[in-house]
């Protein structure tokens, strides 16, 4: 029975070795497979960063874009309502000056105002001059001696 048990032991011994072949491949399977596992998980962590920046950049840029398309909204609103405002002031303004010329008008014409000139000559005044009051106009010519002693 002496060699009938040896290739019974050589069989288990090789049945074993296959055992912890199996076991030792498995491990080393599985161990390259966990590394590929965290490796594919740290490119999608690094990856699912820059997505997020990526799309934090472009809402930003968005919202830039945005803010400047209202500050010159609101810009131009402001300019065409200043230059309404202008407008409305040049024509009041200018509808002040036209009922100024007209009333100075006729309170010229009311009132009257007088108008002439004046000659000295050695020992005479020589005064002309024109009163209007209204639609009444009165001319005066008028020569006055002075008093000169000598």
């Amino acid at each position: 029975m002496g060699p009938k048990r040896s290739t019974n032991t050589n069989k288990a011994n090789a049945s074993a070795a296959v055992v912890i072949q199996a076991w030792w491949r498995g491990t080393l399977v599985r161990r390259t497979l966990l590394h590929a596992a965290l490796r594919a998980w740290v490119i999608q962590c690094w990856w699912r960063h820059k997505l997020a920046k990526l799309m934090e950049l472009r809402r930003r840029t968005t919202l830039e874009f945005f803010a400047r398309q209202e500050w010159a909204v609101v810009r131009v609103q402001s300019w065409v309502r200043m230059w309404c405002i202008r407008q409305r002031y040049c024509r009041l303004l200018n509808a002040v000056r036209i009922i100024q010329v007209y009333w100075r008008w006729h309170n010229c014409h009311t009132r009257g105002f007088i108008q002439g000139d004046y000659e000295l000559k050695e020992d005479r005044l020589n005064i002309q001059l024109e009163i209007s009051l209204g639609s009444q106009a009165c001319k005066v010519q008028q020569c006055i001696p002075l008093p000169i002693k000598e």
